[in-house]
């Protein structure tokens, strides 16, 4: 979060794996920045390779803490929308569904758009998922999240949000989101995962997006004119829903029919 002026802010405190820092106590890089910050001496050749158990671990944890969550969407946005914004009661009328649907809602575990989904799952009755990340100006894990697993890699974080969902819904957002929708994207384009849905919620924020894979990056040959079509465009977040839940079902479908068909060809001579 960041002030009027754009001064980043330290909130409530700074999580540093299971442990919380205030005040003077919050250190002036993360976890992120001192991996990838560049060899400037030898103490990386003594460092890095420790680095790999913490890498290792949060895997570990992860892994742990989410294997028993079900079905699941992820839904993605804004970490500045505000409470009283329409975007942030659509992303609770989406969470509302899922949970309807015997669905568990995933977040990135703050505020704005997090914030809204993990509170319509939690006053539904459903599983209220948060993944947190160490930064510098740390809100805490909003209130509405009743399974939060705190992150200091990005990266490990980002597959926890593939691996446990079914779909994306993807509510209007910044960088962060774009980084998400596009890392998903990317790994459906490439065959590294199977195929998932993702509906994007919100057609005066997200049209010129479509605009511009259908035009400049199609024609240019930069992607597949069928690439757009992973998208799925709606300013109703229970149509997002719907999409993302029945197209799921249709590759889940696709894809069990697909196994077994190969395991019931003979093999080659």
């Amino acid at each position: 979060m960041t002030t009027d002026d754009g001064v980043a802010q330290r909130g409530a405190g700074y999580r540093k794996g299971p442990v919380l820092l205030r005040g003077p106590q919050i250190p002036a890089q993360t976890t992120d920045q001192r991996l990838l910050a560049g060899p400037d001496d030898t103490n990386w050749l003594h460092n890095d390779p420790w680095r790999v158990m913490r890498i290792q671990s949060e895997f570990v944890e992860g892994f742990g803490a989410l294997a028993e969550v079900g079905p699941a969407v992820s839904v993605f946005g804004s970490a500045r929308t505000p409470r009283d914004h329409r975007d942030y009661a659509a992303a609770e009328q989406a969470a509302r569904d899922l949970v309807a649907a015997g669905y568990a809602v995933i977040t990135g575990g703050g505020p704005g758009i997090m914030e809204a989904a993990n509170k319509g799952a939690a006053q539904a009755g459903g599983l209220s998922v948060g993944l947190g990340i160490e930064l510098p100006f740390e809100q805490g894990m909003n209130e509405y999240v009743n399974l939060g697993v705190n992150f200091r890699y990005f990266f490990a974080r980002k597959t926890m949000f593939v691996k446990y969902a079914q779909g994306f819904i993807v509510m209007p957002g910044g960088f962060g989101t774009f980084d998400e929708l596009f890392e998903a994207l990317t790994l459906v384009q490439t065959h590294k995962v199977t195929e998932f849905p993702v509906a994007l919620v919100g057609t005066d924020y997200w049209q010129g997006l479509l605009d511009w894979l259908r035009g400049p990056a199609v024609e240019r040959g930069m992607i597949s004119p069928s690439d757009p079509d992973l998208l799925h465009l709606t300013d109703d977040p229970s149509e997002a829903v719907s999409y993302v839940l029945e197209r799921g079902a249709e590759l889940a479908a696709q894809e069990r029919a697909s196994h077994a068909s190969a395991y019931a060809s003979p093999p080659e001579a």
